[in-house]
């Protein structure tokens, strides 16, 4: 899982050291106004809590990320946290059993603590990572910036191993 977690955020960074900043903080249409940097900052964002929660052996909590703004601004910056997130899932310990802190209604202040692993929480930060590209994707085709897109950018592994499967 640490290697797949890896290859992404190294394709985020690859994607990210092509843009421009004007292009990575174009408020898109097609995504609410959201731009390339907010999402790119999101995906961080859910990676710093779970590198977080490991280092200090506490419950992962997204609802607590700290909301760089820098992050969705700059794209050099995000390239700095995704290296120290990479460097981080090559040496540090990602292993044993934790919770989720989690409050899923609107009108409430009460966190549900669910059960899970830093394991599971790796691989849920992989899918949440692969749906935001999807989103970046739209953001960058709305700006005519399709030359910067890899074929398997923002698409699932188990749907690029099924398409591989019908090409031959």
């Amino acid at each position: 899982m640490r290697a797949e977690c890896r290859e992404n955020l190294k394709s985020i960074s690859t994607l990210l050291k092509n843009l421009k900043e004007d292009q990575y903080q174009y408020p898109s249409t097609y995504l609410s106004g959201a731009s390339i940097g907010q999402h790119i900052r999101h995906i961080i964002e859910f990676y710093t809590c779970l590198t977080s929660a490991c280092l200090e052996n506490t419950p992962v909590n997204y609802d607590a990320r700290k909301r760089d703004h820098d992050l969705e601004k700059k794209p050099m910056e995000a390239i700095k946290v995704i290296d120290r997130i990479i460097d981080y899932l090559e040496n540090g310990e990602i292993k044993g059993e934790t919770a989720l802190l989690a409050n899923y209604a609107v009108g409430k202040t009460q966190s549900s603590s669910i059960p899970s692993s830093f394991q599971r929480e790796l691989a849920y930060c992989l899918e949440h990572s692969i749906h935001h590209q999807a989103l970046i994707k739209i953001g960058l085709l709305e700006q005519g910036l399709s030359a910067l897109i890899c074929p398997d950018f923002g698409v699932a592994p188990s749907t690029i191993k099924f398409r591989m499967s019908n090409d031959s």
